[in-house]
């Protein structure tokens, strides 16, 4: 069945649906590799029903047994796309239902769900009892089952999504003084990524860490794996650890585990001339793990990893001992036909159309779904990656409860994607006050110091304004390797008009050199909408965007020393109602500074792009040989 698109009236066209739904056995699947075996997709028909007075809990929806006011949707599934009233984006409540049996009634094993991301409050009942909860979105969460579920016969998942944001969360919303909305992007409301059903024999993978180590580009590497296990049984277990590294076997060890029980298993090996993983030359290992008690497997684990390394030295990015002057894209994981319900058809698309364009990074303001990180490391496509810390209000950084969410939600994202090669820097936010006070350096301390703790291997940045009045803030940033600059000189005005001028741009570049000349530096956004034919005079004409642009590389190709540009954005996408971007004639909600039209056409500015990118030798000679 075609998966349900709400549009206006919603309620009307709710009606028009019968509700219908049955209890089937999911099938063992998942939609991307790199993970516990295990994994059953919850995929086909769910029901959905919209909360709109929040009713449903003392209704007790999560008990209910009537298919009466439930309407048949697939998951993923935003409910308000299309509908780009200042309701959608303040979002609102809905309730999802699914049916199913267990695939296997063996009373051994337990089960839990796994999220892959929900937006954004979250509270999940099985067979009418709560099993758990969560807040945020863009980064998978997991809830067992417990005793809440039947070995046999139906099993109900009720889940309740409550996507009104606030300005203590990530994005915060706002509302102006005209009563409208913001937050940054879309506020799509609802289940945006696949769920799983996961089975836990015995024990259950709590990290999984593998982890190379690269002194130099024709060094030897180190490869350390650190897993954390736990007991998910009632008694106590003697587990052993195997696995392999390419074709090297390793051993963890055996450990007993109490009821409950955390145990950490640790190897490290060393791989002589290891082939190394580039944007080049993508090379990939393929790691498992298998853990045995009393000799009989009872889990695995697999996962691809690449030797590389990714360091801040004199000012410059390098990978594997070479520098880079990388190009790329900021996007968003969206689509007109579904919002941020997307298929891995469409991260495919927006993958190729990235290396189409000559582009080797991506970069967007939340982490991406494990299948755009899989396809980064098997084609080679680095990744900014990027916690949605975005446009955080100072007054509400104060807070330290705040600051703590932050950190956590780093810690999080960190440990979804720390195995991939593609992640070059752990971003921990985008666009914060441009001239940070205490608040802020006491998040920027707290966060970097935490990144690197937990992921020695890779730079820590933030992306931040380039506005020439809060031009120098070197001790506020110290604690960061790499900075990146949004850059819109000469289309913003800016505060107090200071970025109008784009002919300002080149010595604003110069000086923030003169004033960071340790960390990397990277242009992380520039870009001007476009939407018509008309004059090259005209803001919002694809004429005016070919010139701008064209005027922006040769400034920005004229600084060796960066270590790369991104343009914002490859893909049009849904920002807010009432949504201008600098345009005289906007298309609101419409994002339209992406090179390709919501519509999937490429604009003229594309193909500049194009051609600047490719003519851009973005990676260094490699080192010499030792």
């Amino acid at each position: 069945m075609a998966r349900l698109r709400f549009l206006l009236p919603i309620f009307a066209l709710l009606a028009l649906f019968p509700a219908a739904a049955h209890a089937e056995k999911p099938n063992e699947q998942a939609l991307y590799q790199d993970g516990p075996e295990g994994r059953y997709l919850l995929d086909g028909d769910w029901l959905f029903r919209l909360d709109p007075t929040d009713q449903g809990i003392k209704q007790r929806w999560m008990r209910s047994t009537s298919k009466s006011g439930w309407n048949t949707v697939e998951v993923p599934n935003v409910w308000n796309l299309g509908d780009p009233s200042n309701e959608s984006m303040a979002g609102g409540v809905g309730w999802y239902r699914k049916d199913f049996e267990l695939p296997n009634a063996d009373s051994a094993l337990e089960w839990a769900f796994r999220f892959e991301s929900v937006n954004y409050r979250t509270r999940v009942w099985l067979n009418g009892k709560p099993i758990g909860e969560n807040t945020g979105a863009y980064i998978p969460f997991e809830i067992e089952a417990a005793d809440a579920v039947k070995r046999r016969g139906t099993n109900r998942l009720v889940v309740r999504v409550d996507s009104k944001r606030l300005d203590r969360d990530f994005p915060p919303a706002r509302t102006n003084a005209d009563g409208v909305p913001s937050g940054g992007w879309w506020n799509y409301s609802g289940i945006q990524r696949e769920v799983y059903l996961k089975k836990l024999d015995t024990v259950d993978f709590q990290t999984v860490t593998v982890r190379p180590e690269l002194s130099c580009g024709t060094c030897d590497a180190t490869v350390r794996m650190d897993l954390d296990l736990r007991n998910v049984t009632r008694d106590g277990q003697r587990v052993t650890v195997t696995g392999k590294f390419g074709d090297r076997n390793v051993r963890l060890g055996t450990k007993t585990l109490g009821p409950d029980g955390i145990a950490s298993f640790t190897d490290s090996i060393r791989v002589a001339d290891p082939r190394l993983w580039s944007p080049q030359t993508p090379n990939l290992y393929d790691v498992s793990f298998t853990v045995r008690v009393d000799g009989e497997k009872v889990a695995g684990y697999q996962l691809h990893s690449g030797i590389r390394s990714i360091k801040v030295s004199q000012g410059r990015l390098f990978l594997n001992g070479a520098p880079l002057n990388v190009r790329g894209f900021g996007l968003h994981e969206e689509s007109k036909a579904d919002g941020f319900a997307i298929t891995n058809e469409r991260r495919e698309e927006l993958v190729n159309l990235t290396r189409e364009a000559g582009g080797t990074v991506l970069r967007t303001h939340y982490p991406f779904h494990p299948y755009t990180h899989e396809l980064a490391d098997r084609l080679g496509l680095l990744i900014w990656s990027e916690i949605p810390v975005y446009s955080v209000s100072t007054a509400v950084l104060k807070e330290p409860s705040v600051r703590r969410l932050a950190v956590a939600e780093l810690e999080r994202m960190i440990g979804a994607h720390q195995n991939h090669p593609s992640v070059m820097v752990w971003s921990i936010g985008n666009e914060l006050s441009s001239q940070p006070g205490p608040v802020q350096v006491a998040y920027i301390n707290a966060a970097a110091k935490f990144a690197k703790e937990m992921d020695p291997t890779r730079p820590v940045g933030i992306a931040v304004a380039a506005y020439p009045s809060s031009l120098c803030q070197a001790q506020e940033y110290k604690a960061l390797d790499v900075l990146g600059f949004n850059n819109y000189f000469g289309w913003y005005p800016g505060p107090s008009g200071q970025i109008f001028d784009r002919t300002k741009l080149s010595g604003y570049l110069d000086a923030v050199r003169a004033c960071y000349p340790n960390q990397a530096l990277m242009v992380t956004e520039f870009g001007a909408e476009a939407n018509r034919e008309g004059p090259i005079e005209e803001k919002g004409t694809w004429a005016f965007q070919q010139e701008w642009i064209n005027y922006q590389m040769t400034v920005m190709n004229s600084k060796p020393w960066l270590s790369g540009v991104l343009y914002w954005t490859l893909n049009e996408f849904w920002v807010r109602p009432g949504w201008e971007g600098g345009n005289p004639r906007p298309a609101a909600p419409v994002h339209q500074k992406g090179l390709v039209s919501y519509d999937g056409v490429k604009k003229p500015a594309f193909f500049d792009i194009q051609r600047w990118f490719k003519a851009t030798p973005q990676f260094g000679p490699p080192p010499p040989a030792a």
